[in-house]
C-alpha cells in the first residue's frame, strides 16, 4: 500500500490529479497555522460546503505542507473547493499573524477561480464569515500531457513592444471584432491582422493575473493570484485558461510575441484594514514582508510580497513556469520590480537578490524575455547597472523624459537626446566588466501610466475629476505641452496641425532609437483619455479604444505604421551591441553645438548591411537649414513638418538635389541613402 494515497504528498502544491490512484491531490504550504480543513463545494451550491476534511497533522502534513487525497467520485461531486485555515495569534513585529478561523480562503496555486455570483469583497473584511461570498478553486487536473509550445521567433533589430490591455483595446462598439469577443483575449486574436498590418512583433499584455474586481482597479494590479487567468477575459461559456491558450497560439502563430505584465509584488488583499482572501489567512507573515508589526509597503498598495522567503520564491517561480509551459508565454514584464531586491529591513540588496538568481539559474527561462520596470513606490530607482537583473530588459524612463524636453525645445536637452538615441550607453555600459546590450533599454514615450501621446501634446494640466477619477485635477505629468491650447475643445486648425506634428516627431525620435521601442496602444490612432493621466479605475469610453480614430486621423496612422516599417527596413537601427564608430554626430552647419536645439546624425548601416541614414532634428521655433556633412546620394524619406502622404514617403522618395535642406521648426528629417 502507498503510503501517498492514503495521506497525500506536499508536491505538486495545489491541485493534482494521480492517476494510480484516480484520485486528486490537495497541497497546501503554511508554516505557521495549527488547523487546516479542506471544504469543498458542488457547482449547484457555491454557499453551503458538499463535504469538509479536516487536515491531521500527524498524517496529512509534511513539513511546512498540508496535504491530503480526495478519490474521483468525490471530487467530480464537488467541483470547487477552499480552505479554512486556523492558527496562533500575532507574536511580535515578525509573526504578524492574520488567521482566521471563520474565513473560507483561496488556494494561492489555484488554475482556475470562481467568483460567485454574490462573491463581496467586503465579506473578506474584518470579522464574520464568508461563505457563498468568497472566490474559489476550481478542481481542474494539471494536464499529463501538454502540446508543445509554438515558440516564435524571437525577435531583434524589428522588435515592437505594443502594450495594450485586454478588455479596453477590443470592448468599445467601433473595434469590428465579434460582440462576443469584446474586450475579451478572443478579442485579441480577431485583431492580430491589424497587430501585423501595423507591424507589432511582440504583444504585452497588461495584467492578466484574477484581480480582485471591486478594489476599483480595472487595470489589474490588484491581484488574488499568480497563476489564474482573469475570468473576465474570457468569453462567456469558455473557460480563462483555454481562452488564454488559444490567444497564445494564435500570436505565436502570426509570429508575434507574448509577454505579460506580472505583478508579483503585492496583492488585493491589501495592509491592515483589507480584505482577506488567501495569503493573509493562510500564513501571513510569510507572504508578506513586516515593518515593525505593520504591513510595508512599498509598492503603494497597502502591502509587499515577501521575496526573501524561498517559498514565496518557489511561489513565483512556479508561477513563471506555468505561464511559460502551460499557457505560452513568452516574456515577463515585472510590476515594480525593485521590490524584489528588498530585504527584510527595507534595504536595497545591491549584489544579487536571491530570486534574481532563482530565476537565472532556471533553464525554463533562458529563451524568456525578463524586462523590468525597474523602481518601487517607495523611492528605489535602479534603472541601468544599479538593477541586478544584469541580462534583464528595462523601462527606461529617462528616454522618455529626455525626448519628451528635447521635442517640447527645453533649453539644454540636445545632449541628453543623443544620449538616448545613442542607446543610453551611461545606464547600460557595454564596457569590459558590464558588457550591456543596447536592446535591453525599452524606449518609451508613453505607457498606460500617465498621458496617452495625443493628450501629452494636448494637455498641460490633468483632467482627472472629470472623468469620475478620484485624483485631483492639476499640472500634469512632467513635460507635457498643449501647443497653444489646453483640451480639445473648440481647438484652431493650426494647434491641430502642431499637435500631430509634435507626436510624429516622438515617434520618429522612437523609432530612430537604438533599442528596443515600445509603442502604448492607441497612440497610433492619437487615443484621447480626455486629459486623464491615471484611469486605472475607468472601464468606459475614457480608456476603451476609439477605433473610429483611425478614420479621423489616417494620415497619422499611417506615419506611424511607415516609420514601423522604416525601422525594420533598416536594421542598422536597433542593433544588439551599440552603434559606436558607425554614427557620426554634427549641428546644422557642422560641428555639433549642444546649446542649440538642433542635431543631427550619420548612421553608416554597411557593418550591418544596410545603406546610411541621416538624421536631422530641428527643435527650435525657427526653421534651420542643415549642410548634409556626408557626400553620399540621399533621398528624402521622412519630414514632419509636411502633410501626409508627403511626409513620409517609402516607396516614392524625393531625391535630395543639394547639400543642405530647410528643417522647418520643430521637425525632424530622414535621409536614406540612394542605391
Amino acid at each position: 500500500m502507498s503510503w501517498s494515497s492514503v495521506e497525500g504528498t506536499p508536491h505538486p502544491l495545489g491541485v493534482s490529479w494521480c492517476e494510480a490512484d484516480r484520485a486528486y491531490n490537495f497541497a497546501l504550504y503554511s508554516k505557521h497555522a495549527t488547523s487546516v480543513r479542506l471544504v469543498l463545494f458542488a457547482a449547484a451550491d457555491l454557499a453551503v460546503p458538499r463535504a469538509e476534511i479536516q487536515l491531521d497533522p500527524l498524517v496529512n502534513k509534511s513539513g511546512r505542507v498540508w496535504h491530503c487525497r480526495v478519490n474521483e467520485a468525490a471530487a467530480q461531486a464537488c467541483a470547487y473547493y477552499g480552505y479554512i485555515v486556523d492558527g496562533p495569534e500575532p507574536a511580535g513585529p515578525f509573526e504578524l499573524h492574520a488567521f482566521h478561523r471563520d474565513k473560507l480562503l483561496l488556494d494561492p496555486y489555484a488554475r482556475c477561480i470562481e467568483l460567485p455570483s454574490a462573491f463581496d469583497r467586503a465579506a473578506a473584511i474584518g470579522d464574520g464569515a464568508n461563505l457563498g461570498k468568497a472566490p474559489l478553486g476550481k478542481i481542474v487536473a494539471e494536464e499529463t500531457v501538454r502540446e508543445a509550445k509554438r515558440w516564435p521567433s524571437r525577435h531583434g533589430s524589428d522588435a515592437l513592444i505594443y502594450e495594450l490591455h485586454v478588455h479596453g483595446f477590443t470592448q468599445h462598439p467601433s473595434s469590428e471584432v465579434s460582440a462576443t469577443a469584446r474586450g475579451t483575449f478572443a478579442g485579441v486574436v480577431e485583431k492580430i491582422p491589424y497587430l501585423r498590418e501595423l507591424g507589432v512583433t511582440v504583444v504585452e499584455l497588461m495584467p492578466v493575473f484574477q484581480f480582485d474586481p471591486q478594489a476599483g482597479d480595472v487595470w489589474g494590479y490588484m491581484p488574488i493570484s499568480f497563476f489564474a487567468p482573469h475570468h473576465r477575459y474570457a468569453p462567456a461559456g469558455s473557460s480563462p485558461v483555454d481562452a488564454f491558450r488559444a490567444m497564445a497560439h494564435a500570436l505565436h502563430d502570426a509570429d508575434i510575441e507574448l509577454v505579460i505584465d506580472a505583478v508579483y509584488n503585492h496583492t488585493a488583499e491589501g495592509g491592515a484594514g483589507g480584505p482577506i482572501y488567501n495569503f493573509k489567512g493562510i500564513d501571513n507573515s510569510t507572504y508578506y514582508m513586516t515593518d515593525g508589526g505593520t504591513y510595508a509597503d512599498y509598492s503603494g498598495c497597502g502591502n509587499s510580497i515577501n521575496g526573501s522567503n524561498r517559498y514565496v520564491r518557489k511561489m513565483i517561480l512556479d508561477s513563471m513556469r506555468y505561464w511559460v509551459r502551460d499557457m505560452g508565454v513568452d516574456g515577463f514584464r515585472f510590476d515594480l520590480a525593485s521590490i524584489f531586491a528588498r530585504e527584510p529591513a527595507g534595504g536595497i540588496n545591491v549584489d544579487e537578490p536571491a530570486i534574481f538568481g532563482d530565476i537565472t539559474s532556471d533553464p525554463s527561462f533562458d529563451r524568456v524575455r525578463m524586462i523590468a520596470e525597474p523602481w518601487d513606490a517607495a523611492g528605489a530607482n535602479e534603472l541601468g547597472r544599479a538593477f541586478p537583473g544584469i541580462s534583464w530588459l528595462q523601462w527606461n524612463s529617462r528616454f522618455r523624459d529626455d525626448v519628451r524636453r528635447f521635442v517640447r525645445g527645453d533649453p539644454g536637452m540636445t545632449g541628453a537626446l543623443v544620449q538616448r538615441v545613442y542607446g543610453s550607453d551611461d545606464l547600460f555600459p557595454d564596457d569590459v566588466v558590464h558588457a550591456y546590450h543596447a536592446y535591453q533599454s525599452v524606449n518609451h514615450v508613453t505607457c498606460h501610466d500617465g498621458f496617452t501621446l495625443y493628450d501629452l501634446v494636448s494637455y498641460e494640466h490633468k483632467r482627472n475629476l472629470a472623468n469620475g477619477h478620484d485624483n485631483r485635477d492639476g499640472p500634469a505629468e512632467n513635460w507635457s505641452a498643449n501647443n497653444g491650447w489646453e483640451g480639445d475643445v473648440d481647438v484652431p486648425p493650426r494647434v491641430v496641425v502642431a499637435r500631430q506634428q509634435q507626436a510624429k516627431n516622438l515617434i520618429a525620435l522612437l523609432l530612430l532609437s537604438n533599442g528596443t521601442p515600445m509603442l502604448r496602444a492607441g497612440d497610433e490612432l492619437l487615443q484621447t483619455q480626455g486629459g486623464n493621466n491615471n484611469p486605472y479605475n475607468q472601464d468606459n469610453e475614457t480608456t476603451w479604444i476609439d477605433w473610429g480614430r483611425r478614420e479621423r486621423f489616417p494620415g497619422f496612422w499611417r506615419f506611424v505604421q511607415q516609420m514601423i516599417a522604416l525601422r525594420k527596413q533598416h536594421p542598422s537601427i536597433g542593433r544588439s551591441r551599440f552603434w559606436r564608430g558607425d554614427v557620426r554626430w554634427f549641428g546644422p552647419r557642422g560641428i555639433v553645438d549642444f546649446a542649440e536645439p538642433a542635431v543631427a546624425w550619420c548612421l553608416d548601416g554597411a557593418s550591418q548591411g544596410d545603406r546610411r541614414l541621416y538624421v536631422m532634428a530641428n527643435v527650435g521655433p525657427e526653421p534651420c537649414w542643415f549642410v548634409i556633412q556626408d557626400g553620399a546620394r540621399w533621398h528624402v524619406a521622412v519630414d514632419t513638418s509636411l502633410p501626409p502622404p508627403e511626409d513620409i514617403e517609402l516607396d516614392r522618395p524625393r531625391v535630395l538635389s543639394r547639400p543642405s535642406y530647410l528643417v522647418a521648426a520643430r521637425s525632424i528629417v530622414v535621409l536614406v541613402e540612394m542605391t
